[in-house]
């Protein structure tokens, strides 16, 4: 997976300025940043649902946004799935259903079918039938990450999709997305202001810094590796060692 994002956008108290590129078998990146300044506006600008003011997107050799040649793909075609925090789910619908909406192609029967094996590998057998206000939080995302597979997207944005959740809910969805998403071999870019998060998750994260309030502008300062263990070890047990420690501390000096 590939993607170039550099883009410039004026906000109303100051001015985002992302700049980064993915050339590497990275699984699983992460956007670190402090309140306000400027992670969700990066994602929705990848996903098409905000307009950068200038710049370029480009996502395995696909240009998704460039200001100087008129390009701008409608979030449709961009084949980019995006977490919210509070899943985005129908309340209307069933699960199955939610899932549904997610296939781009083929007839119902194979549309219900494509829905029924992703709610499988999410491990969601048996609530098909459930609307999302009787599943819980977790639950919930799990559903909301299985209708983004199955569109097929070549990118998937999580916008600090587990904050809402308890603190041991939380830890257990982190652990579940690392395994699922290195299992699937999917790309992500998660964006969140938890340090142990982001290390935990990550193979790389990418440190934005800024001051909002005294309109200093929004900008990439630096990119760290997170050195992951070898071998099938939980994100939970990857906590626990000096290598995460260490990792957390150069992060942390970086936040300032």
């Amino acid at each position: 997976m590939s993607l170039c994002v550099r883009i410039r956008k004026r906000l109303a108290a100051f001015t985002l300025d992302a700049s980064f590129d993915v050339e590497r078998a990275d699984r699983v990146m992460a956007l670190l940043g402090p309140s306000g300044c400027g992670k969700s506006v990066t994602l929705k600008c990848i996903a098409g649902v905000m307009r950068p003011d200038e710049g370029r997107i480009v996502l395995n050799g696909r240009t998704l946004f460039d200001s100087d040649a008129g390009v701008d793909l409608p979030p449709q075609r961009r084949h980019v799935g995006y977490l919210f925090q509070d899943s985005a789910l129908f309340p209307t619908m069933d699960v199955l259903h939610n899932v549904m909406a997610g296939v781009r192609e083929g007839g119902r029967a194979e549309r219900r079918e494509r829905a029924r094996r992703e709610l499988c590998a999410m491990r969601l057998d048996g609530v098909e039938r459930l609307r999302p206000a009787q599943l819980s939080g977790g639950q919930r995302q799990r559903v909301a990450m299985a209708r983004i597979l199955a569109s097929d997207p070549e990118l998937i944005l999580l916008d600090e999709p587990f904050s809402a959740l308890d603190a041991l809910t939380r830890a257990d969805m982190r652990s579940w997305y690392c395994g699922m998403s290195r299992e699937l071999g999917m790309a992500s870019l998660a964006i969140t202001h938890d340090v142990d998060e982001a290390v935990t998750m990550a193979d790389r994260i990418y440190v934005l810094r800024g001051d909002p309030r005294s309109g200093v502008p929004s900008a990439i300062a630096a990119e760290v590796a997170v050195p992951r263990p070898e071998g099938d070890v939980s994100a939970a047990e990857f906590a626990l060692t000096p290598a995460f420690l260490d990792c957390k501390r150069e992060v942390l000096g970086l936040l300032g």
